[in-house]
Formats: C-alpha cells, sequence, structure tokens
C-alpha cells in the first residue's frame, strides 16, 4: 500500500502530465485510500502546495541540476521534496530525503536514486536561491508567486504593476473559508451560536445576508454541515444578492453547474416560484439535482442543454431574473485550483470571450421588460468581463447597464479599485476570496 507522499506525487503526476484537476483527483485519491485524517491534511497540503508554488520550486531546483533532463516523475518527486523542506517546517529534512530517495530506488534505479539524494542534500546544506536576484521586475514576481510571465504581463497591461502584484501574492495564500445558511432551515445568528459551541469561530460575511466567514476551526465538523449550512465563497453569493430574485418569479440559470448559485437563488426565493437550470453536461447537471435534493428545494427544473440553443425553447421576455455565470477561464480562483495558471493559455481567453458574448446575446432577449439579468465570471481578465460587456452594450439599443446596481452593491463594495461603467471587479486581494466580475443589465424603457 503506498504512503501518503507516493500518492501525492502519483497526483501531481496526473495533475501536471495528463491535464488532471486537482480539486478532483484529490477527492478521489481520499475516498480510495484507507488514510488518517493527519495524512489527508498532508496530502491535501503537499500536492496543492507543490502545484501553487510549483515555478518557484522549480526554479530552486535548476539551481542545483543546472537544468539537467529527467524523467517527469522525477521532476515532481524533487518538487514535492523541496515544497516540503522550504516551506513545511513539521517534517524534518533528513526524512523527506529519506522518503524520497525510497520511492526513487523503487520507481527508477540507483542513478537516480543517487542523484535525488545529491540535490536534496545540497539543498539541505546551502539551502534555495535568492530569487531577489532576478534583475527584471516581471520575471522576478513570476518567480516569487509562481505565475507564467505572460499572465504577469497581461495582467500588469490590465490593471497596472501594483495592483497584479497584490493579486499574484495573494493567489498563493490561504483564502477565507465561507459558508451560506440555509434559510428556510436556520438563521445566521443561530448557526453562529451553534458553532460557537462547537469551538468554531466565525463572523458573518459582508458580502451576503446568508454568509459566515469561518475563522478558526473545521466546518466540516459541525452537525450544521452540509444539510443546513454550504460551502460557497463571499464573492461568489454576492452574484446571486445581486440577481436579487424573490418569491414566485421565474428564473433562469443559463450557465447552473455545481449549483452553488442555483440553491443560493432557491433558498432566497423561499423555494418558491421555478428556476430553470441548464449546463452542458448530464454530468453536471446531476451535480445541481443532488445538491437541491440534499437541501430540500423542488423549485428548481433542471436539463442538460447548451444556453445558445435557449431561444429556440422559451419565447423572448420569459424571465424575471436571468443569471449567466458564465464558463470562462477560471483566473480568479487559482488559490483553490493553482493548476489553472499553467494550463492556460492566452488563446484559451480569445476563445471563451468569443462563447460567452454567444452566451450573453442568445438570452438576452429572453427577459422580462422589467427583469434583471446578472453576468458573472469567476475571472480577472478583461476580455471576459468588461470589456465583452461594453462590447455588448455597444451593440445593442435595447439593454443597457443597470445603474441601481452600483446603488444596490453592499457597502464594502462601493470603494473598489474594480469598480468601472460596465460592472465589478472584485480581485482576490479584495476579500481574501475568490475574484469575480458582477455586472446587471435591463431593458432600456
Amino acid at each position: 500500500m503506498k504512503n501518503v507522499r507516493e500518492i501525492s506525487l502519483d497526483l501531481l503526476l496526473k495533475v501536471g502530465d495528463q491535464g488532471g484537476f486537482s480539486h478532483l483527483l484529490i477527492n478521489q485519491a481520499i475516498q480510495k485510500n484507507q488514510l488518517s485524517q493527519e495524512d489527508k491534511n498532508l496530502m491535501t497540503e503537499l500536492v496543492y502546495g507543490s502545484l501553487q508554488c510549483k515555478l518557484t520550486l522549480e526554479y530552486f531546483i535548476n539551481h542545483f541540476t543546472k537544468n539537467k533532463k529527467t524523467d517527469s516523475w522525477v521532476s515532481w518527486l524533487l518538487i514535492l521534496s523541496f515544497y516540503q523542506m522550504i516551506y513545511l517546517d513539521r517534517v524534518p529534512d533528513h526524512a523527506v530525503i529519506n522518503e524520497a530517495v525510497k520511492i526513487s530506488k523503487r520507481r527508477g534505479h540507483k542513478g537516480i536514486s543517487g542523484f535525488v539524494n545529491g540535490v536534496l542534500r545540497n539543498l539541505q546544506r546551502q539551502g534555495p536561491p535568492d530569487i531577489k536576484n532576478i534583475q527584471d521586475r516581471v520575471k522576478r514576481l513570476s518567480i516569487q508567486t509562481s505565475h507564467p510571465t505572460w499572465l504577469v504581463k497581461r495582467w500588469i497591461d490590465a490593471y497596472g504593476y501594483d495592483t497584479t502584484e497584490q493579486m499574484c501574492w495573494s493567489n498563493i495564500e490561504r483564502k477565507n473559508v465561507s459558508v451560506r445558511v440555509h434559510p428556510l432551515r436556520t438563521t445566521r445568528e443561530e448557526a453562529l451560536s451553534i458553532l460557537s459551541e462547537e469551538n468554531i469561530e466565525a463572523r458573518p460575511s459582508d458580502l451576503s445576508e446568508q454568509g459566515l466567514v469561518i475563522n478558526s476551526g473545521n466546518i466540516l465538523n459541525s452537525h450544521l454541515f452540509p444539510d443546513q449550512l454550504t460551502i460557497q465563497d463571499e464573492t461568489s453569493m454576492l452574484v446571486s444578492e445581486m440577481v436579487n430574485p424573490l418569491p414566485g418569479m421565474t428564473v433562469l440559470d443559463a450557465c447552473s453547474a455545481p449549483g452553488g448559485k442555483t440553491t443560493h437563488m432557491a433558498e432566497k426565493m423561499n423555494n418558491e416560484g421555478v428556476i430553470y437550470a441548464y449546463d452542458l453536461h448530464d454530468k453536471k447537471i446531476k451535480l445541481v439535482e443532488e445538491r437541491a435534493k440534499q437541501l430540500g428545494l423542488s423549485m428548481i427544473e433542471t436539463e442538460a442543454l447548451d444556453s445558445r440553443q435557449l431561444p429556440n425553447r422559451f419565447e423572448a421576455f420569459s424571465f424575471d431574473r436571468i443569471l449567466l455565470d458564465a464558463p470562462c477561464s477560471g483566473l480568479g480562483v487559482l488559490r483553490s485550483k493553482p493548476d489553472i495558471k499553467y494550463a492556460k493559455k492566452e488563446e484559451d481567453i480569445l476563445s471563451l470571450a468569443k462563447i460567452q458574448k454567444e452566451l450573453l446575446q442568445a438570452v438576452l432577449p429572453l427577459l422580462k421588460q422589467d427583469g434583471k439579468l446578472v453576468y458573472s465570471t469567476c475571472t480577472v481578465d478583461r476580455k471576459e468581463n468588461d470589456e465583452l460587456i461594453a462590447q455588448v452594450m455597444e451593440e445593442t439599443d435595447e439593454f443597457e447597464i443597470d445603474q441601481m446596481f452600483f446603488e444596490e452593491l453592499p457597502e464594502s463594495c462601493k470603494d473598489l479599485s474594480g469598480l468601472t461603467p460596465f460592472g465589478l471587479q472584485l480581485f482576490p486581494h479584495d476579500f481574501a476570496a475568490d475574484g469575480f466580475f458582477i455586472t446587471r443589465i435591463k431593458r432600456k424603457k
């Protein structure tokens, strides 16, 4: 039976070389392997940490190996080992080195184990090289925070160096854990009281009247989870708050999986009315159905469908509220899914922007005269966000940005640097949460 470090190495190979999604693979590995809670925590730390700091670790490794070519598993073993030796105080260096040598003997031959041993012993003796010696500030920020150079340059062009620097550092720090209280089953005050009794310290969110931010303790250990609490990012909760659906309304959620915003809207509607929830794949729609059932929400009608086809399904002026939480590059959620920053390319952003525009143009005509449409993404790229909205608004005579959106934003959002005439860009450093873009559109009178 493999130990936690070998399992972690297997996961890194699947993510790094086969394009697997880190969060899904970690969940699968936890279910498959009989690990103690301590080992589950360590495995999660090792995989996410190694991915989060990959470019930094490769820079350190190259200093000792002089860019020597090795098999992929050896490279990942060194990344995994460097991460433990540099970033994890509780793991003794000698234990990391011994384990790495054992793994390399099992997977390779004596020459490879000798090479791994030598590199790690040199790191132990000399420590990592100083990144501050890199003269070019873009490259230095890229290596310090482990973001690809093209991405750092792109963000600097869009937002300037200072905002980019804040964003990059924020992306490698731990984000706040937040949860949404199910108002049909408890109140936020009751939940706070029960969590306190369970030695879980929490505070009310500024971004959602249902939100709680966890300051300390493991929310998964609370008996309120998962029937009365839903783990959801604060900025994600703000999306449904700005949709502001009311009981009895007819609502469209055009890209609904995995269902966090869908169920949030249903809760806000007191489970009265109807939400038509669509997503492209059956597998994803099942996630929405499962979560709705768990929360006792019966008003959600689901179907696997490309929402660009919805004008063939519904007449114009059909919906009181529309949420288009569009498929995007995900560059706002790099803290939770660090592999995204290595997998995405600039051309991906352009192709996604095309799909986002097609989706928006497809669902806009379905909005009632006094209805509201919220467009959101979990990215920080302007091509997918305010520039896209500006383009669509320029091309239409029927729709406009709802100015009440800016009035109804929480006070904590009204002075943020990401506010533009076309919506609100939330950066990951604004609330130690995910980066999101949110705006609201209505028909012209």
